[in-house]
């Protein structure tokens, strides 16, 4: 397209397309970069549409003067978007001054992976802060009671925000926990601890994982207690070994079990091991037992609260994602109760998160990296849910 000055360019920031997004509003996106990314890696929603035309068509319609053709029938207003949010500025400029109502997302998708969004409730322990991660699902929670407060799956990139939070509502962060060790993004724990005296805390199984820093194993049944409340620590094996969630009150954080419209894959850690078939078949085992027995027995009522959501699924009544016990009843009857059929369902045919193995090596302290480099190997979809 010919150069021009795109500073000016109608613009849309990350934070407001989330609200949008969030309040169920109907989002056209154009997206500009190659198909395979837009494919593996988009903006979604339950009311987000998608448009994939490469740049380079804009490049040519700019000289034939058909910029606002490519978009003919494309319901407006438009949010265009490409990788950094210079080419989507050059063409939200030249299909407004086509007379299409475009705006171009700021940052591209490199700003919607710098956005964090949190979310209140209630439990009958204390308060319940959940965040999203819409770029890539990826759920993580503040849990108040009184004057402290426990972080739960922090992501690193947004370390910051957590201690922030807790601040605001007069508590300090005394535990820093993840559930289990994460596949698909590089965890916040040790930097949440270092930066607010919180200890970190791991489920007692990934010390046998290769849990190479010091951190407070917790084992199944176990209790934290903070300000005036406690946790109760849940196994809830399948997706990893060592998954453990975390009740609170009326509550339970689930991690990587159980999502609001399907359950985890039981393949990423199993992909490790010397007999990747056969350490699947376990872990999908022990995932049928987790969702059937352990979850099955809760109180239908009960509500959980998964480690991530899936692209475009809707948030509840109080703006969380967010699934109960019979929610998860209805999950078996799509999946299959019977043991055979449930494996057999859950083997995931789908990529792995990017870096999986990268990303598992720095969680364990294997491996040290950079605040950068965290954020460019988690760029994309988590993928942690079976097929």
């Amino acid at each position: 397209m010919t150069p021009q000055d795109v500073s000016d360019a109608p613009t849309v920031t990350p934070r407001a397309l989330a609200d949008r997004v969030a309040r169920g509003d109907h989002v056209t996106v154009l997206d500009l970069r190659n198909r395979d990314e837009v494919e593996a890696w988009r903006i979604a929603g339950p009311n987000v549409d998608v448009e994939q035309v490469p740049y380079a068509r804009f490049v040519q319609a700019q000289v034939t003067g058909g910029v606002a053709d490519l978009v003919a029938d494309v319901d407006e207003p438009v949010v265009v978007v490409c990788a950094v949010g210079e080419a989507s500025a050059e063409v939200a400029n030249a299909l407004a001054d086509d007379g299409v109502d475009a705006v171009h997302l700021e940052d591209g998708m490199e700003g919607w992976a710098r956005l964090i969004t949190a979310t209140e409730t209630e439990t009958t322990a204390g308060t319940l802060v959940q965040y999203d991660r819409p770029s890539s699902g990826c759920l993580s929670y503040l849990l108040v009671a009184g004057d402290e407060a426990v972080v739960v799956d922090p992501l690193r990139a947004f370390t910051d925000r957590y201690a922030r939070d807790a601040s605001d509502r007069g508590a300090n962060i005394v535990y820093a926990i993840d559930t289990h060790v994460h596949a698909d993004h590089v965890s916040g724990v040790r930097n949440v601890a270092r930066g607010t005296d919180a200890q970190p805390v791991l489920p007692e199984g990934a010390r046998e994982r290769g849990l190479t820093y010091g951190a407070r194993p917790l084992a199944t049944g176990e209790t934290l207690q903070f300000g005036d409340a406690e946790l109760r620590a849940v196994g809830l094996p399948g997706h990893t070994s060592e998954m453990t969630g975390i009740e609170f009150g009326d509550v339970v954080l689930v991690g990587d079990s159980v999502f609001v419209e399907s359950v985890a894959r039981p393949d990423l850690e199993a992909q490790l091991a010397a007999d990747p078939e056969a350490a699947t078949e376990e872990l999908a085992e022990r995932l049928y037992r987790t969702v059937t027995e352990t979850l099955g027995s809760l109180s239908p009522g009960t509500r959980l609260f998964p480690g991530h959501h899936e692209p475009g699924v809707a948030r509840t009544d109080d703006g969380t994602f967010a699934i109960t016990v019979e929610g998860v009843h209805d999950l078996l009857d799509d999946i299959g109760r019977d043991r055979d059929a449930f494996v057999d369902a859950v083997r995931s045919e789908s990529p792995p998160p990017q870096n999986y193995e990268r990303i598992i090596d720095v969680n364990l302290g294997r491996e040290t990296i950079d605040d950068e480099t965290a954020f460019e190997l988690e760029l994309g979809p988590n993928n942690c849910a079976a097929d």
